[in-house]
């Protein structure tokens, strides 16, 4: 071989070395981003969830699109789960309520979704990590849908906004989710998210069953809260199990929401291949709405809502697939405040 064809060939080692060591990393980044679930069955409950809804600027809100409030706590929307003969074909799901039927305490467990929408629910996957025949880590995942009561792994609750033009709404100033008063920090604020469908909408002066009978939206926002912000177990836990190095003050832009039942389970190593591939099991979710930790200290754009009664499907929970969702935060009470103002 002359020195000329051993250049050649150098050349050409080298370009294949780069092109092996491109490959791994970029199996290192999908790896990295399916990021964690709770691995002790023992510890997957969140003890309490509060919730606050308040308006502003005109925008009146509802629990079932009759009797219209500035403000909705958790007694507004209990009272739907009642005997109500306004809204009785409601189906919200709220598992923190006080007076809970088994006389346990109300919890909810980590679950992930894909963002996807059908017959005017988010899919949502209840998520469990197991070990295959050969010790790696898979995971399981199983439908987890809403029904009436005071029982499920998430909220979800309707809630009716009500203007007369028009209007551009935002989320505002003082928005936030966080640990509740009197409860240990352990992070898992973290991990909560939220999202809202605007299923549709009608006239101001309708009927209370086509009011409430709104549906066939699928305006889809995700918001994730307090995404620059992460406790000193998650950023171990996320080098050691998935080897993401993260800061405490490092934004995560985007995750693999799982969006398929893994009856059999699936291997994290192996998301994005041909055997997992992205798109099928799990689907890429960057959050609508990203806030740092903490309140928020300007509005940030929510919905445009026109002229007359929308209804939105709220959804609540704690997401799997998120590098905070970690045994030791395991047992937090968290509390979402959210203020939608119009500008």
């Amino acid at each position: 071989m002359t020195k000329q064809e051993k250049k050649k060939d150098k050349r050409r080692r080298r370009k294949i070395l780069l092109a092996l060591l491109l490959v791994v990393f970029t199996g290192i980044i999908l790896t990295a981003n399916t990021y964690a679930w709770f691995t002790s069955n023992k510890t997957i409950t969140v003890e309490a969830i509060d919730v606050q809804v308040a308006t502003a600027n005109g925008i009146q809100v509802s629990v079932d699109g009759v009797n219209w409030k500035t403000i909705i706590t958790n007694a507004d929307l209990n009272s739907t789960l009642g005997a109500s003969t306004l809204y009785t074909t409601n189906t919200n799901q709220l598992p923190f309520r006080t007076n809970n039927n088994s006389g346990t305490a109300a919890t909810v467990k980590p679950v992930s979704t894909g963002g996807t929408i059908a017959n005017d629910k988010l899919n949502m996957y209840l998520g469990e990590l197991a070990s295959d025949a050969g010790g790696n880590t898979i995971l399981k995942s199983t439908k987890s849908t809403e029904a009436k009561g005071d029982k499920g792994d998430f909220v979800a609750f309707d809630l009716f906004f009500m203007v007369t033009q028009n209007s551009t709404v935002k989320l505002g100033t003082g928005s936030e989710v966080s640990a509740s008063a009197g409860a240990t920090n352990r992070g898992l604020k973290n991990a909560a998210r939220a999202a809202f469908i605007k299923l549709g909408k009608a006239t101001i002066g309708s009927n209370a069953s086509t009011i409430q009978g709104i549906g066939g939206g699928q305006d889809l926002i995700i918001w994730e809260p307090n995404n620059n912000v992460h406790t000193d177990a998650a950023i171990a836990d996320a080098l050691s199990t998935y080897n993401l190095s993260v800061t405490s003050n490092q934004q995560i832009a985007s995750y693999y929401g799982v969006d398929a039942v893994l009856s059999t389970g699936v291997s994290l190593k192996d998301l994005g291949s041909s055997s997992n591939p992205i798109g099928t099991n799990f689907k890429s979710v960057t959050p609508t709405l990203k806030t740092p930790d903490g309140a928020l200290t300007a509005d940030q754009n929510w919905f445009s809502l026109d002229a007359g009664i929308t209804k939105v499907r709220f959804y609540l929970w704690i997401e799997g697939q998120d590098v905070d969702c970690e045994n030791t935060a395991s047992g937090d009470a968290i509390t979402y405040n959210m203020n939608f103002v119009l500008v």
